[in-house]
């Protein structure tokens, strides 16, 4: 055997590995061991015959990411462990997907960039902003209100629902002492928050017609108007935008007021749904499509714009830091808390992070179950378990846990619906679907400023999942390797981890036959003293 699977009753399967002849110190509870190196990365049994759980079309037949390799008769057992493929194979080289894919500035396939879109609005003309690619589809005409014209207003009631809208901060709605039709609703996200209608008194007759209302949209983007310059009711219809924008809720208002705002226009945008021309009914996205190449009109999704305005504004602030000695060694915890929803969120760093190059990194997803409680259910637990001590071998990097990705991001009760859905025969992904979520809403946006505020540039990124290395990308990070973080399959755990292989492209290879030994620098010492970490960027 050329390697050691560690036991232990509160971390279990804990392993290591190295090709030097140095030892490393492994330390469980209060107990340090240190024992010789050894070979090996992967675990599971070599040349196992798989067993009959996965008949159905998602099963073994396809390897095309490293096939999880077969159970085991006594989860609680030590098991053998078998060697990964030293080469790099097509898979992994798949792994490091394109700049430009991961880049928050590039747009989903089949919208136009959010740039295009800002400098299309500078020109007062309009975008469709659409809020779901997939699913019910609502797409919206939008425009900055300060540049509201005639020709504008009457596009807007062809193609529209004929009703026309205006997104306004709260402020300027007091100012202009316009209060909601339904206060008692103001915290309903679904509820569109509608003030009372206005008409502008000044050179306007029924308030109607399209000149009408453009008077009406102009006035009430100026901010120099006044409560006694409208008449209510109208036939102009303010909406409340959410302080935060779609970084608070992913509306049509809060979207169309976020693009006036970064096209440097004043904060009040109109915009109106657009409608099929037939039936009367929500516009589908090939409708849209089909519009915005006549006029040549931007399409942009709510999606898109979330990632823009997350790689260009810092929504998280460090609180304060400490010591923390913990069985794998000691280590700094810092405590970021996010500026939109106030979530704390946590990152372990050891050793001197330095010029931030070349840092061993994991990104880890919060997980109750596993990581405080154990669940067999999934890898949590030994993933996060594997990869502090990684670091510690390593004697420099960073662990950052990021909290509310419960359940790849659908929070802890949902998690438990699922898992009585896995019960029933549903697999990890078919139970997050089958509960009306995404297979995976998490986003590392968060994770990738914590990450640049301490001070990491490049990074050898433990993970196993391609989404968490897009999802890094653009925020002037760089993963310059993966380092896989393999731990045991058991006979629970074993379908969710093939599943996220076949469903989710998850990798289970290595990319170097040894890839702790890269990562371990004896030349260089690294402290476990107390220090802030370099933050080269103070926003």
């Amino acid at each position: 055997m050329d390697c050691v699977l560690f036991q232990h009753l509160l971390l279990p399967h804990i392993f290591i590995s190295s090709s030097s002849q140095r030892s490393h110190v492994v330390r469980f509870g209060l107990q340090r061991y240190r024992w010789p190196n050894f070979g090996c990365w992967a675990v599971g049994i070599p040349e196992i015959e798989p067993d009959n759980s996965f008949d159905d079309d998602n099963s073994l037949k396809g390897r095309e990411n490293g096939w999880v390799l077969g159970g085991l008769d006594d989860w609680s057992s030590p098991a053998a462990v078998g060697t990964v493929d030293a080469e790099i194979t097509p898979e992994t080289v798949d792994f490091f997907v394109s700049d430009a894919k991961g880049d928050p500035d590039c747009p989903s396939e089949g919208f136009s960039s959010i740039d295009l879109a800002l400098n299309v609005l500078r020109q007062g003309k309009f975008v469709i902003v659409v809020d779901d690619e997939g699913g019910q589809v609502e797409g919206n005409l939008v425009m900055a209100a300060s540049l509201s014209t005639p020709a504008a207003v009457a596009f807007m009631v062809k193609h529209g629902s004929g009703v026309v809208s205006v997104g306004m901060k709260g402020e300027d709605l007091e100012r202009l002492k316009l209060p909601l039709m339904s206060p008692e609703n103001e915290d309903d996200s679904s509820a569109p928050p509608f003030t009372v209608t206005v008409d502008v008194k000044a050179g306007t007759f029924t308030g109607v017609s399209a000149s009408d209302r453009a008077r009406t949209l102009v006035a009430l983007s100026s901010s120099n108007s006044k409560p006694d310059d409208f008449r209510r009711p109208g036939h102009v219809f303010p909406l409340k935008y959410r302080n935060g924008g779609v970084l608070r809720r992913a509306g049509h208002t809060e979207a169309s007021v976020d693009l006036v705002i970064l096209a440097g226009l004043r904060p009040v945008s109109v915009l109106s749904s657009v409608v099929d021309a037939e039936d009367g009914s929500m516009a589908s996205l090939p409708s849209l499509r089909k519009l915005a190449l006549e006029h040549s009109i931007p399409v942009v999704s709510i999606t898109d714009l979330i990632r823009y305005r997350r790689k260009r504004e810092k929504l998280v602030e460090r609180t304060d830091f400490s010591r923390l000695p913990t069985p794998w060694g000691q280590f700094q915890v810092y405590c970021f808390r996010s500026k939109l929803d106030r979530t704390e969120h946590v990152a372990l760093v050891k050793g001197n992070i330095g010029n931030g190059q070349d840092v061993l990194v994991r990104v880890h997803s919060e997980c109750l179950t596993g990581d405080v409680f154990g669940s067999a259910r999934c890898d949590c637990g030994n993933q996060l378990a594997l990869a502090l001590q990684l670091i510690e071998q390593a004697g420099r990097g960073v662990v950052v846990y990021l909290r509310g990705h419960e359940g790849r991001g659908i929070g802890l009760g949902h998690k438990l619906q699922a898992y009585n859905l896995q019960d029933q025969g549903h697999d990890t992904v078919e139970a997050n679907l089958k509960l009306g979520f995404a297979a995976d809403a998490r986003d590392y946006g968060i994770g990738a400023q914590i990450l640049r505020d301490i001070g990491v540039r490049t990074m050898r990124l433990m993970t196993n999942n391609p989404a968490k290395f897009t999802g890094l990308k653009g925020y002037g990070l760089a993963v310059v390797g993966r380092v896989p973080v393999l731990t045991p399959i058991t006979d629970e755990n074993r379908r969710y981890l093939e599943t996220k292989r076949a469903k989710m492209g998850h990798v289970y290879r290595s990319d170097a036959q040894d890839p702790l030994a890269e990562l371990l620098s004896p030349s260089v010492n690294y402290t476990d003293s107390p220090q802030e970490p370099q933050n080269n960027e103070r926003h």
